[in-house]
């Protein structure tokens, strides 16, 4: 398997990919060919640098050895840098009263932009029949050993929005609480406005006013800040690279946004250049995430390496995969944390 950036002919594999997805499951690919052309269109001048900050847009697709795409993934440069980026932060309001020996915590919700100006991982979706071995995780991983070669494309901070708690219809029960008294659509409607880009809507419809929970149904209470059972394996996954939960929701479907400075992910702060040397790695090899350290023509993998004197040593395979050489240089990191397992 190898991570790349997407090209135009590949349209026709993430139209595949969006359909799949289901309604609910990636608002920012919908199986929208004219949308989808776009974005498409729009990475490969990003990956060329020829996008600033603001509309930067790096996809990424999982390819295997035959050339079929099976999965994306992408980071977005900035968010926020063009149009609001909204979430609700979290918060508390105190009320009291001595004479009346009554006092109160009542968690309160505020709309915010805070998170505006950091970059974003995004858009990771992996096809069900591919979820083996070290297919996961090195799609999702890539991006972050991306950011640790080319650091100055991307904010202080990393986030990443995770998709919030919604039963098997695809119904939010936060959404059935809060939005749908001022939005009067479907959940999976103004997900997918959002998902295209037309987000102008929550600025002219949204409440501006602080909520208090306490207004809310007990059901909608209990998902603020949940991840969906779906999305327990990325979170964990990001919590081990270094990423928490610091009261950021979704205006949606409260799912958490996720944060960490960039120089302190894990696979950014641990990652390392070094040379490539191809023969045998030995029983005793970690799994390693392996860059080729280009940009328009970056290719990463996971594959058993080994340490040797400054040295990286791949299969034959593997290095056949980044279209590399022996003495070629390379920036590798284990693929998983120690407290992640293997």
């Amino acid at each position: 398997m190898i991570v790349r950036p997407v090209r135009s002919s590949d349209l026709p594999a993430l139209i595949e990919l969006a359909r799949s997805t289901g309604t609910t499951g990636l608002t920012t690919l919908p199986a929208n060919e004219q949308r989808l052309e776009q974005r498409v269109a729009w990475a490969e001048k990003t990956f060329l640098g020829q996008a600033e900050r603001g509309d930067t847009d790096y996809l990424f697709v999982l390819e295997n050895d035959e050339g079929l795409v099976v999965g994306i993934s992408a980071i977005a440069g900035a968010v926020g840098l063009r149009e609001p980026w909204y979430n609700y932060r979290v918060g508390l309001t105190v009320s009291a009263s001595q004479e009346l020996n009554i006092y109160r915590e009542i968690p309160t919700l505020f709309l915010a932009n805070d998170l505006t100006g950091n970059s974003e991982l995004c858009s990771l979706f992996l096809r069900s029949d591919h979820r083996t071995g070290l297919n996961g995780r090195l799609l999702a991983k890539a991006r972050l050993l991306f950011i640790a070669e080319f650091p100055e494309l991307f904010g202080n901070k990393i986030i990443a929005e995770m998709r919030g708690m919604s039963d098997d219809a695809g119904r939010s029960p936060f959404w059935e609480s809060l939005g749908r008294h001022f939005f009067r659509m479907e959940f999976s409607q103004a997900d997918y406005l959002t998902g295209v880009g037309n987000k102008s809507f929550i600025a002219e419809l949204m409440p501006k006013f602080p909520l208090y929970t306490c207004f809310l149904s007990e059901a909608a209470r209990a998902v603020i800040g949940r991840v969906h059972t779906d999305t327990e394996p990325a979170l964990a996954m990001l919590k081990s690279e270094g990423f928490n939960y610091q009261g950021y929701v979704d205006i949606f479907d409260a799912g958490p946004a996720v944060e960490c400075e960039t120089g302190k992910i894990r696979a950014v702060r641990e990652s390392q250049n070094l040379v490539l040397a191809v023969g045998t790695p030995g029983d005793d090899a970690t799994p390693y995430l392996i860059h080729n350290r280009k940009r328009d023509d970056c290719r990463i993998t996971a594959a058993p390496a080994r340490l040797a004197a400054g040295t990286l040593v791949v299969d034959p395979l593997a290095a056949k995969r980044l279209r590399l050489g022996a003495g070629d240089h390379v920036r590798a990191v284990p693929l998983s944390a120690e407290r992640e397992g293997k």
